[in-house]
C-alpha cells in the first residue's frame, strides 16, 4: 500500500486527476483515503464509486416509480466489498437511512455480535433478526446485488414488500436473471443488472468520464459528496426526459420512455456528457472545491459543441429562438413524433408550439408517451373554423375553389388549417411534411400564404456541416429548372439564412464550366445570374460563378488558376444549376462526404413555413422549429 500510494502521489505535478481501478477491499479503501489526503488534485476509485453513482441515480428513478421514499427504504445488500460499501455510504448520503440498511457478505447478514469483519464492513452492521440473505429479503423495498451470480431465488423475490427493486450487478451473470426475477411476481417490479441484452444497464461508462470532465473543466482539487450526488441527479433527470430517435435506433428500436423498464440513461446516449458534466462543474463550483469558475449554460453550450459543428450551428440559433419565442403551428399535430417534438420545443423555450389534430388522440398519445406537459391543440374538427375556411375561399375562389370546398380542406387537412392560421398571424410560423411527400405537403403553404413581398418563387436549403466548415446548398428540393433570375434570387434569399447562422455568405453559382469555358445555355443561366447580382445594389456579399464545384470549395484552386475571381476564399453558398444536380450534390456530400444535413429549410415564403422531409427524426423537427422562430423574429 505505501509503495503505491508514493507511486501514484508523485505523478501530481503533471496529471490533473487520478482514476483508480481493480484494487480490492479493504486496501482500496486505505489507498484512496491516503491519496485524497495528500493529493490536491481529484482521486477516484472507479470501482466504487462509478458503481455507486450510476446505481444511485437508478435509485432515486426507482424509488419515484414505484412511489417511495429513499428515507423509507429497507434495502439488503448481498455483497461487501468495495463497491457495496460505498454504495451504502452514498444511498445514505442520497438519504436513505443507515438503520434501513442490511448488508450481507458470504457468512450471511453482518451484525454486532460478529467478529470476524473489518472495520469497513463493521460501518453497516445491523442489529436485525435475520441472519442470512434469504431472511433478510423478506420485506425488503430494495435488493442490492454485488456478489456471485445465481445466488437470490424466485421464493426470495417473491418474499420482498410491494413493486420491488432489485439491482443484481454480479457479473457475468447476475444473482437473478431479468426474466426469473420479473416472473416471480405479479406486481411492479424494476430490475437492473450490469448487462447490456436486457433493460436497465448500470454501467460505470455513464459516471467516470463525464464526471471527470466536469472536475477538471473548473480544475477541482476533488470529488467530493456534492459532486457526486450533482451526477447522480443530473443522471436521473435525463432518464426522465424524452429519449432521441438516435439512440433509440442505436439500441435496436426497442421503446426506451421512462418507467420500470428504463430508469437510468442509455451508455450510448451523447447527453450525458453535457448534463453530467455541467452539474459536476456547478457542484464543484458550490462546494469550494473549484480553483477556477465558469458560467455552466456557456459550458453546457461548448460540450454539446464538442459533439459536431452541426450542434454548434444549432445553437446559435436554438439561443436566437428562446430570446424572443413564438407560435409555431405543427400541421401533423397527432402524429408522435411531431407530439415529442412539441414536447422538447416547449420544454426548451424555443417556441409556444401549437399541435393541429384531433385534441383526444392527441392527448391520449402525450399521455402514453409519458410527456408531462399540457400541449395546446387546435382541432380543425371541433370549435369555430368558420372563418378560416372563409379565408381559404376568398384566396382560393378564382382558382376554381368552391365554399364548400374550402370548408371540407378547413376540417379535413391539417396542412390547409395550419396554413390559414399562419396567413391570418394567428400563428407565426408552420411545420409540415413528416407524413406526406414534399410537394403535396409544400401545396398549401404555397396556395395560401405565398412567397415574400420581395420573391417569386421559394427554394429548399441544406446546411451541411463538415468538421471545420459549413455549406448551404440551394436549391434542392423545389424548382426543376430554374433560370438565371430564379438562381439570383434564391441566391440572395440563402445568404441572408446563412446570416441567420451567424455566417457571412459567399456565394458560387455552380456549373460544369469555369467562368466562360464552355458556352451553352446551360451554362449562360448562372454566369447570367451573376451578372444580375453584381448589378443589384443592394446585394453586399461576394458572389461568383459560373465556377464548377471543386473550384468553388478548394483554395488552391480560387487562388492559383482563377486568382480574378471575386471569392477570396471558398464559398459557403453553393447554388445549383438545377433542382437535379441540387438534390443528387447535397445527398452526396451528406452521404460520401460524411457530412450532417440540417433542413430542408424554405426560404423565399411571405410567411415561416419549412417542410420536413418524410421520415424526420424528433432532433429535425426542434432544429427546424428553432430556425422557423428564427424567421419570425426577422419578420
Amino acid at each position: 500500500v505505501d509503495e503505491f500510494v508514493n507511486i501514484v502521489s508523485a505523478m501530481e505535478p503533471t496529471f490533473g486527476g487520478i482514476n483508480l481501478e481493480d484494487i480490492k477491499a479493504p486496501e482500496c479503501f486505505e489507498i484512496e483515503s491516503r491519496l485524497r489526503d495528500e493529493m490536491d488534485i481529484p482521486v477516484f476509485h472507479d470501482d466504487q464509486h462509478g458503481t455507486a453513482i450510476i446505481s444511485g441515480a437508478a435509485l432515486l428513478n426507482s424509488a419515484d416509480i414505484v412511489g417511495k421514499d429513499l428515507e423509507d427504504l429497507n434495502i439488503v445488500f448481498s455483497g461487501a466489498g468495495a463497491s457495496a460499501i460505498a454504495s451504502a455510504r452514498f444511498y445514505v448520503s442520497l438519504g436513505a437511512r443507515k438503520e434501513n440498511i442490511v448488508m450481507c457478505d458470504s457468512s450471511g447478514v453482518i451484525k454486532p455480535d460478529r467478529d470476524d469483519v473489518n472495520e469497513f464492513k463493521a460501518e453497516f452492521s445491523n442489529d436485525v433478526e435475520a441472519d442470512t440473505l434469504a431472511e433478510a429479503m423478506e420485506g425488503a423495498d430494495v435488493f442490492v446485488g454485488l456478489s456471485v451470480g445465481g445466488l437470490v431465488d424466485q421464493e426470495m423475490v417473491a418474499s420482498m414488500a410491494e413493486d420491488p427493486v432489485l439491482f443484481a450487478m454480479a457479473n457475468p451473470d447476475p444473482e437473478i436473471g431479468y426474466e426469473a426475477a420479473k416472473e416471480a411476481r405479479d406486481d411492479t417490479v424494476i430490475m437492473a443488472t450490469g448487462r447490456s441484452d436486457y433493460p436497465n444497464q448500470v454501467n460505470n461508462v455513464l459516471g467516470f468520464p463525464f464526471i471527470f470532465r466536469g472536475a477538471l473543466d473548473v480544475r477541482a482539487r476533488e470529488i467530493n459528496e456534492e459532486m457526486k450526488r450533482a451526477a447522480a441527479r443530473a443522471l436521473a433527470e435525463l432518464a426522465r426526459k424524452d429519449v432521441p430517435d438516435a439512440v433509440v435506433k442505436a439500441y435496436g428500436d426497442q421503446p426506451l420512455q421512462y418507467g420500470p423498464e428504463y430508469v437510468i440513461p442509455k451508455p450510448l446516449d451523447p447527453r450525458v456528457l453535457f448534463e453530467v458534466a455541467p452539474a459536476v462543474a456547478q457542484a464543484a463550483m458550490d462546494s469550494g472545491s473549484a480553483r477556477s469558475e465558469l458560467d455552466t449554460q456557456e459550458y453546457e453550450e461548448t460540450l454539446e459543441a464538442r459533439l459536431g459543428k452541426s450542434r454548434e450551428m444549432m445553437r446559435v440559433v436554438l439561443n436566437k429562438a428562446k430570446s424572443d419565442p413564438k407560435r409555431v403551428a405543427l400541421a401533423e399535430g397527432t402524429d408522435e413524433k411531431m407530439i415529442r417534438a412539441a414536447y422538447q420545443i416547449q420544454e426548451q423555450g424555443i417556441a409556444y408550439p401549437v399541435l393541429i389534430g384531433g385534441e383526444d388522440e392527441i392527448r391520449r398519445t402525450a399521455e402514453n408517451l409519458g410527456l408531462d406537459f399540457d400541449p395546446e391543440v387546435a382541432d380543425p374538427r371541433s370549435g369555430d373554423w368558420d372563418h378560416y375556411a372563409d379565408r381559404l375561399y376568398e384566396l382560393r375562389r378564382r382558382k376554381g375553389l368552391t365554399k364548400n370546398e374550402a370548408h371540407e380542406l378547413v376540417r379535413r387537412d391539417t396542412n390547409y388549417f395550419a396554413s390559414v392560421m399562419v396567413e391570418q398571424d394567428d400563428a407565426d410560423a408552420m411545420l409540415t411534411g413528416l407524413t406526406h411527400h414534399y410537394p403535396s405537403a409544400l401545396r398549401p403553404p404555397l396556395q395560401v400564404v405565398g412567397t415574400a413581398d420581395d420573391a417569386e418563387y421559394a427554394a429548399g436549403v441544406y446546411m451541411l456541416t463538415f468538421k471545420n466548415r459549413v455549406v448551404f446548398c440551394a436549391d434542392t428540393t423545389v424548382n426543376l429548372a430554374p433560370d438565371s433570375d430564379v438562381l439570383a434570387e434564391i441566391t440572395k434569399h440563402t445568404a441572408e439564412l446563412a446570416r441567420r447562422f451567424n455566417i457571412e455568405p459567399r456565394a458560387a453559382m455552380l456549373s460544369y464550366s469555369n467562368f466562360g469555358s464552355v458556352e451553352n445555355e446551360g451554362t449562360r443561366k448562372p454566369r447570367d445570374a451573376v451578372k444580375l447580382l453584381h448589378d443589384d445594389a443592394n446585394v453586399d456579399f461576394p458572389v461568383d460563378g459560373e465556377m464548377q464545384a471543386d473550384t468553388a470549395v478548394v483554395e488552391d484552386i480560387l487562388e492559383g488558376t482563377y486568382e480574378f475571381s471575386d471569392l477570396d476564399d471558398p464559398a459557403n453558398v453553393l447554388v445549383f444549376p438545377n433542382l437535379e444536380a441540387g438534390n443528387i450534390g447535397y445527398k452526396l456530400l451528406q452521404r460520401l462526404g460524411g457530412a450532417e444535413a440540417i433542413g430542408p429549410m424554405l426560404v423565399g415564403m411571405g410567411k415561416p413555413v419549412h417542410v420536413l422531409q418524410r421520415g424526420d427524426e424528433v432532433k429535425d423537427i426542434v432544429n427546424l422549429a428553432g430556425v422557423a422562430v428564427v424567421d419570425a423574429q426577422n419578420e
